[in-house]
């Protein structure tokens, strides 16, 4: 039986295809157009789903997108009308769009699907998962746990914003919500927005940013924005926030309570924006923390999946594990909207076929290498039809060579096997170098890849080896846990140094490894 899963028309657009429960191939659109973040029907995705299985689209069984858009438009009108007549200008943005596509997503499901293949019965092949759902799905199913409670955690679905699901066997059912508009997500994309980066992209780099700052206002956000509850529940106070009906995430009261206006983007990033960071995300980690540990004593569970956007954030991921209140912690690594699209097709096998889980020790994402490969024939077509300069080696040659590039500081493109599912390079389209390096993680952030310069790097370590350099003793395999160096590896810091505040803490070597120690001593590890 295959089922073919689909998210679309939001952001990062995606296709996933099972067989028999078990996962084929998963992609995002991004990575065939090449436009970050891409929401458009994702056709070539999909296609690319097919030519891997082999398969026409006549033997697709099932299709499962991931949402339900008449409940998402329930909650958009529903919004507006108990919120009316602020944020017409919004309204007036949105409905039109909705009225002529959303609204009538099945319609526009099938007439792209029928570009794939006509007279298809696609009407009756296509169903719909609730968002929170498919992402708790693609957490559970895919783990290696029998039984485990599953807390999701995004922007916003339908109405849900966080939740618990059970899982057991089979079985899936989400217990507990937290409803729109009090979101962690929404929260830490407001804070995205001010400081001035880019919303439902940017979060990774306030995450980054924050080492560098102090919470100085956490009281702040925990006395004017949120009602924290002792079981992680809370309510957002809405008079700081304009996402329910305007075309921005925060409002003058907001920018009064913290001292100014968004950040431009062009504008530095001062001390000021790296306080506001490192606040934001200490009060999502405490946010987290208790929510993690009501759900424990609630469910006595001891296996805890993770999904949703948020659950990307693994700094407080590793913070949940750290804690020990679960025994084992498995976190989607597509955990954002493109895995719904491999949850909605998971969710319909399992729970609305009810077909069984065939449960092993190792996790079923194939160490998310779910896209596609390119064979040395194909890959030599390529590079002669663009003219490239090339030679072709051994193995044993490639190596070696590779090895010595790395050791004399220069980096390494690396591309093997089949492409990563979700937003971390793990192995197969990455850039390599050598971690002792002094100046690699500057030099890789300026000269490479053209971004801030206060982005981290990750080391990828063989597991035997993982306890010598850091405080870490389970298998990482998705860079989702972030951890410390261990104290043997660090390097002793001046008190001049110590007193170093911003992005001047860069400058300082913490470990033997600098290139990939970020400010605070920690590490973003993936495990080999």
């Amino acid at each position: 039986m295959y089922i073919l899963g689909i998210s679309a028309f939001y952001h990062d657009s995606a296709a996933a295809l099972i067989y028999n429960g078990e996962i084929i191939a998963a992609a995002q659109e991004e990575r065939f157009t090449r436009k970050k973040n891409d929401s458009r029907f994702p056709k070539n995705a999909i296609k690319y789903c097919f030519e891997t299985a082999n398969i026409t689209p006549k033997q697709i069984d099932h299709i499962a997108f991931y949402d339900k858009p008449f409940i998402k438009f329930e909650r958009l009108l529903e919004t507006y009308i108990a919120l009316a007549p602020r944020g017409f200008k919004s309204f007036r943005t949105a409905i039109p769009i909705w009225l002529k596509e959303k609204l009538f997503l099945k319609d526009l499901l099938i007439k792209e699907l029928n570009n794939f293949e006509q007279e298809n019965d696609w009407d009756k092949k296509l169903k719909f998962s609730e968002h929170h759902l498919s992402h708790a799905a693609s957490a559970f199913f895919p783990s290696p746990f029998k039984k485990a409670a599953v807390l999701t955690l995004d922007g916003v679905g339908e109405w849900a914003t966080t939740s618990l699901a059970i899982g057991n066997e089979n079985i899936l059912e989400v217990v507990k919500e937290i409803h729109f508009p009090h979101s962690i997500g929404l929260l830490y994309s407001a804070f995205t927005y001010y400081i001035g980066f880019e919303v439902n992209s940017g979060e990774y780099k306030v995450m980054g940013l924050a080492p560098y700052g102090k919470p100085h206002y956490m009281n702040k956000i925990f006395d004017q924005l949120i009602d924290l509850k002792p079981d992680g529940s809370f309510r957002l106070n809405q008079s700081y926030f304009n996402y329910c009906t305007g075309l921005s995430m925060t409002n003058k009261k907001f920018d009064d309570l913290f001292g100014g206006k968004p950040r431009n983007p062009s504008d530095p990033l001062t001390e000021r924006h790296m306080d506001l960071a490192a606040s934001i995300q200490a009060a999502t980690e405490l946010i987290l923390l208790r929510l993690a540990r009501s759900i424990s004593k609630e469910t006595g569970l001891e296996n805890l999946c993770l999904a949703g956007g948020v659950a990307l954030n693994c700094v407080a991921n590793g913070k949940i594990l750290r804690e020990g209140r679960f025994n084992n912690i498995w976190i989607q690594p597509a955990a954002g909207d493109a895995g719904g699209a491999l949850g909605a097709a998971l969710a319909t096998y399992h729970i609305h076929l009810k077909q069984s889980r065939h449960i092993t020790h190792h996790d079923k994402m194939l160490g998310s290498y779910l896209g596609p490969e390119f064979n040395q024939d194909e890959i030599e077509k390529r590079l002669e039809a663009i003219g490239a300069n090339f030679i072709t080696l051994t193995d044993k040659e490639l190596f070696s060579m590779c090895a010595k590039d790395i050791a004399n500081q220069k980096a390494v493109g690396w591309f093997q096997g089949r492409m990563e599912f979700g937003p971390r390079a793990l192995g197969a389209r990455s850039i390599l170098a050598d971690p002792r390096s002094t100046s690699m993680q500057y030099k890789l952030n300026l000269k490479i890849k053209f971004r801030e310069s206060f982005r981290p790097f990750a080391p990828s370590i063989l597991r035997e080896d993982l306890t010598e350099w850091f405080k870490l003793n389970i298998d990482s395999p998705y860079m989702l846990l972030v951890t410390d160096v261990t104290d043997s590896h660090k390097r002793k810091i001046t008190d001049e140094d110590e007193k170093l505040s911003g992005i001047k803490k860069l400058s300082v070597i913490r470990s033997d490894i600098p290139a990939v120690t970020h400010v605070d001593n920690s590490s973003r590890i993936q495990t080999v």
